[in-house]
């Protein structure tokens, strides 16, 4: 080989290398779904943990538990042996476990009948987490703010403690729909336990609690069992801000560094993504009247940085499938491309 070849084959090796290291910021970066980002699909558990592989993905996160067709062992069973085959690891979630929220229902009895039965099924697929929330940003806006729903779900979760002990599955509450600010969070599980209680980590959920997302990662990420992941973009209008979520790397959230940190804080914890992109929420935080739900935060530095995103933003469009019978092939065409393209970039950019 000649001076020039050597030369040449030296500088693109150095190239290969660095580019290798770029990727490699998160060494070990678990991916998964979380099966809402592909909601449009009325799938149930089999389907999802199929997709999931199909992805080559590392976990599969059933959010919901109407997605099981049965709560019997044998069927359990079955989808965990599914998912073993093709290297997945199960999470199981399910909603709101709060009985003064908004959002609660009693499909699955009391609440802590509901904590029970997910703390079970998520035993039987090997879910290291049952995940539940609170409620959404509705319940700021009630009779004793968002405390006196906290204080309720601390009671049902407590209520739960020794079969989440017992099974060896923590509950993992999610700051959910804009509901809870991370030292809100933070303050639920440290009253209900942190030994056997975590934070299923959402991002996109923080953008709509008016925190921005590595700010909010820096407070609940040591507390953090679980994820489900988006971006968010964030513009400036006439009357405050609007938010419209998006797939991962098409909006304002770096995350490369939220990966990054995400392992440095609760290492071993999957990124599992959680698309629900196509449209856009404002917040008129200009009017006096929008802030009796969140008393102390106008002046706030984590405002402020909120702010900050909304500075750095643009308006970008919504989605809306056309009326007619191909309505609903065209919804999940969406959701499997916002969804695909996330885990697309997060392997480029942050994984070897």
């Amino acid at each position: 080989m000649n001076r020039r070849a050597f030369l040449r084959q030296t500088a693109l090796a150095s190239t290969a290398l660095a580019s290798g290291r770029l990727r490699a910021a998160v060494p070990g970066l678990k991916l998964g779904l979380d099966h809402f980002a592909l909601r449009a699909t009325g799938w149930k558990a089999a389907q999802y943990i199929d997709y999931a592989a199909s992805q080559k993905l590392d976990t599969c996160f059933i959010s919901e538990m109407h997605i099981f067709e049965s709560f019997e062992d044998a069927y359990l069973q079955g989808l965990k042996d599914q998912a073993d085959r093709a290297g997945l690891r199960l999470y199981v979630g399910t909603g709101s476990v709060c009985p003064t929220s908004n959002t609660w229902k009693d499909t699955y009895g009391t609440p802590e009948e509901h904590l029970a039965l997910t703390l079970r099924v998520a035993k039987k697929l090997g879910s290291p987490v049952a995940r539940c929330y609170l409620g959404n940003s509705k319940d700021r806006a009630t009779d004793g703010g968002i405390q006196r729903h906290i204080e309720q779900t601390v009671k049902v979760i407590r209520a739960s403690r020794a079969l989440s002990e017992t099974e060896e599955v923590k509950v993992a509450i999610e700051n959910h729909s804009g509901d809870m600010q991370s030292h809100e969070l933070k303050a639920l599980i440290e009253a209900a336990g942190k030994e056997y209680v975590g934070a299923n980590l959402d991002p996109g959920n923080a953008v709509w609690a008016l925190e921005e997302p590595l700010a909010h990662l820096e407070v609940l990420g040591a507390l953090t069992v679980c994820t489900s992941a988006r971006d968010s973009m964030v513009w400036e209008n006439e009357d405050g801000a609007v938010v419209q979520w998006t797939a991962v790397g098409e909006g304002l959230v770096d995350f490369k560094a939220y990966a990054k940190r995400l392992s440095e804080l609760a290492p071993g914890v999957p990124l599992q993504i959680e698309t629900i992109s196509g449209f856009a929420r404002p917040f008129a935080w200009k009017k006096d009247e929008f802030w009796a739900p969140y008393p102390n935060h106008k002046d706030s530095a984590a405002f402020a940085a909120w702010v900050g995103m909304s500075k750095k933003g643009r308006e970008i469009p919504s989605f809306k499938a056309p009326d007619g019978p191909g309505k609903k092939d065209a919804e999940i065409a969406y959701q499997k491309s916002e969804f695909e393209r996330s885990i697309a970039w997060l392997n480029s950019n942050c994984r070897s």
